[in-house]
Formats: structure tokens, C-alpha cells, sequence
């Protein structure tokens, strides 16, 4: 072997750290890709709900619509909550303090069908296995809010029990079949100002934009210094 070929392979750091920092780096661009997509997707969520909540308010007067032309409308509909049937979706925060939403079914007025109103947030006690009270206005009632189709998959630890106020997850369709209800698929999240005690402040869609672009930076960050760390190796191993 002659010299040129000694000091190339010197230079070479070897197979298994190559193989290795080609691996960190495609995984740490790839992650970075994900977090700018998640970005670009809130983005495109919030353009969406921006236009739609510019239309006039659609009233929700015999629970007809289509989901999907309800997603993120303003919608105004009256009629009587089941407060027996209010359940309360778990582990929800509000500046810091660990909470419940309130979710209470409305029957709409002239109809058989009812509609879910996600009524805002309530702080959980320093009990867990005692739930908060919550007054629920009786005689009709005229609800305003947005409109938004819950996700059809999520992430579940454990199912949910069969029956009880408490849950994981909003899932109409659940609700639907273990209240035998007819139940629209669409979710109000009520925006209307009532001294009820509950917290609206609704989050945009668009919430955490910042957050996934700083995770994508980092990832890319990761990759870039892992390149140079091989650079670096390779010449420091050929020089020695």
C-alpha cells in the first residue's frame, strides 16, 4: 500500500461511525421536517379558521347541517341542556392549573337531536375522586360558539369506562351510543360571556407555531453539528 492510500485510510473514521452519524442525521432531519410540517399545518388551520369564523352566525335550528360546514362557524342554537348527562374531559390545563372541560348535551329546540356544548374550563379540586360543581342553566337557553369536529382518533392510556362523568377524550360517537341519543357530530365550544364560573378562553388553532419551528431548528441544529463532528474526527484521526 502506498502512502496516498495509508493517509486515506486514516482519514476514513471507519464504517460503524459512519453508518452511525448518516443515521443521527437523516432521523434529525427527519424529525426536524415533521415539526416544520406540524408548523405549516397550524398555520393552514388557522387561515381556515379565520375565514370561516368572518361569516355571519349559523343557526343550529334543527341540528340538519353537515359537520364538516360547521367546522370552525360561528353557530347560535337554541334549547334545553341534559345536565344529567354532563361529563367532564380530563386533564385539561389552564395557565398552569390542571382542570376539566365541561361538556353538557343541549336538546335543540323542535328536534329529537341534541348537540354537545363544550361550556369552558373548570379548575379540579385537591380531590380527584371528587368532582367539581358546576350550575347548569335550566328553561331554554340560547348558546353561541364555535363549531369543531373532535379528532376520530387520539391517543388512549386505557379506554374510557363504559359510563360515568369522567373521560378521557370527547368522543361523540361514544356518547351517542351509550346514551342512545341522536347526537350531531359537531362540538360547540360556547363563546357567550355568562357568569356560570367557567373559563372560555379558547386557544387558536394555530397555538404552538413558535414552539414546533424552535423543535425543528434544534433538530436541524443536532444535524448540522453531528455533520461537522464527523468532519472534525475524520481530519483530527488523519492528522495523528
Amino acid at each position: 500500500m502506498g502512502e496516498s492510500d495509508t493517509r486515506a485510510a486514516r482519514r476514513w473514521p471507519g464504517v460503524v461511525p459512519t453508518i452511525a452519524a448518516a443515521v443521527f442525521v437523516a432521523l434529525t432531519i427527519a424529525l426536524g421536517n415533521w415539526q416544520w410540517r406540524r408548523a405549516a399545518y397550524k398555520i393552514e388551520l388557522a387561515l381556515e379558521f379565520d375565514r370561516r369564523t368572518a361569516h355571519a352566525v349559523v343557526s343550529l335550528a334543527n341540528g340538519a347541517a353537515r359537520p364538516e360546514d360547521l367546522q370552525y362557524r360561528r353557530i347560535r342554537v337554541s334549547g334545553q341542556y341534559d345536565a344529567e348527562r354532563t361529563v367532564f374531559i380530563d386533564n385539561r390545563h389552564h395557565q398552569g392549573a390542571v382542570g376539566y372541560q365541561v361538556v353538557t348535551p343541549l336538546r335543540i329546540a323542535g328536534s329529537e337531536r341534541y348537540v354537545l356544548i363544550d361550556r369552558g374550563w373548570v379548575r379540579a379540586g385537591a380531590r380527584r375522586d371528587s368532582l367539581p360543581q358546576v350550575a347548569t342553566p335550566r328553561g331554554t337557553q340560547t348558546v353561541e360558539g364555535i363549531g369543531v369536529m373532535p379528532p376520530t382518533r387520539v391517543f388512549e392510556l386505557a379506554p374510557d369506562a363504559a359510563s360515568g362523568p369522567v373521560r378521557q377524550h370527547l368522543r361523540p360517537e361514544r356518547l351517542a351510543e351509550e346514551w342512545q341519543l341522536a347526537l350531531h357530530p359537531i362540538v360547540i365550544q360556547q363563546t357567550d360571556r355568562i357568569a356560570d364560573g367557567l373559563v372560555r378562553d379558547r386557544e387558536r388553532p394555530d397555538t404552538g407555531v413558535d414552539k414546533h419551528r424552535a423543535y425543528a431548528l434544534q433538530w436541524y441544529t443536532f444535524s448540522i453539528l453531528a455533520i461537522i463532528l464527523y468532519v472534525f474526527l475524520g481530519f483530527r484521526r488523519a492528522r495523528a
